[in-house]
């Protein structure tokens, strides 16, 4: 076994022991949460010893980034996750590879989604991002993308109608602003309530992408389903630029 492989089986198995351990306080199944390892500013080669190592699900932010890494790792049995804020202009190339796009947050978004999936003749899944540092009006936008609560209903129904789209659910990440700055465990308990009225619309929108390594047991807790761990995998990341 190579020193990376070492390196990233224990921090693997330390983030494993994590998610057990939340999803017994909160009296949930293991099988109930997803663990997406975030491989961005990572190489192609951590991703391909994290397949060996059993992850399925991995998730980048930048699609100069990512096309590559995807095209090179296009062997692996891997689910990939495109979760940063994406322009229209980028969004044929991300079509190519993400499986879900987890930051779907404007109509533009949508139309420019749906359109490439069809021409791609692929289904990509999508979350709705919430941004709860928006306030709850329905036109409000987060400091890190996101739509505010308020606009969900419609941004979800727009996607569930558009060709080549998947409504899977929503996504969050913890505000730093605003009324649930520093409270992640609310922030969370929030979005539960949040997925809890879109399921009444859309049943099979059933995901819940919250928590990351700061904060993935408050995550369990409230109930989400997915969590996106970067720095407690794969180290603390290289300074860019």
């Amino acid at each position: 076994m190579t020193d990376r492989k070492g390196e990233l089986a224990v921090n693997l198995a330390k983030v494993e022991e994590r998610i057990v351990a939340a999803c017994v306080a909160a009296g949930r199944k293991r099988e109930e949460v997803t663990l997406i390892v975030v491989t961005k500013t990572y190489p192609a080669s951590d991703v391909r010893i994290l397949s060996e190592l059993g992850v399925r699900d991995v998730a980048e932010n930048r699609d100069q980034d990512a096309a590559p890494k995807a095209a090179e790792c296009s062997d692996l049995p891997l689910a990939w996750h495109f979760v940063g804020q994406l322009q229209t202009n980028k969004v044929r190339s991300v079509v190519g590879y993400a499986d879900l796009v987890q930051s779907v947050d404007r109509s533009k978004l949508v139309t420019a989604l749906s359109r490439e999936a069809v021409r791609a003749g692929r289904e990509v899944g999508c979350l709705i991002q919430v941004a709860l540092d928006a306030g709850a009006g329905a036109g409000g936008r987060g400091e890190r993308g996101g739509v505010a609560p308020g606009g969900i209903t419609e941004l979800a129904d727009l996607v569930a109608g558009s060709e080549g789209l998947r409504l899977d659910g929503l996504m969050t990440v913890a505000p730093l602003t605003g009324e649930y700055a520093g409270r992640e465990l609310a922030a969370f308990e929030r979005m539960m309530d949040l997925s809890t009225d879109l399921r009444r619309r859309h049943p099979a929108a059933n995901m819940v992408s919250a928590g990351m390594s700061a904060d993935l047991e408050q995550a369990v807790a409230a109930g989400a389903t997915h969590v996106r761990v970067g720095t407690a995998v794969l180290g603390v990341r290289p300074r860019l630029g």
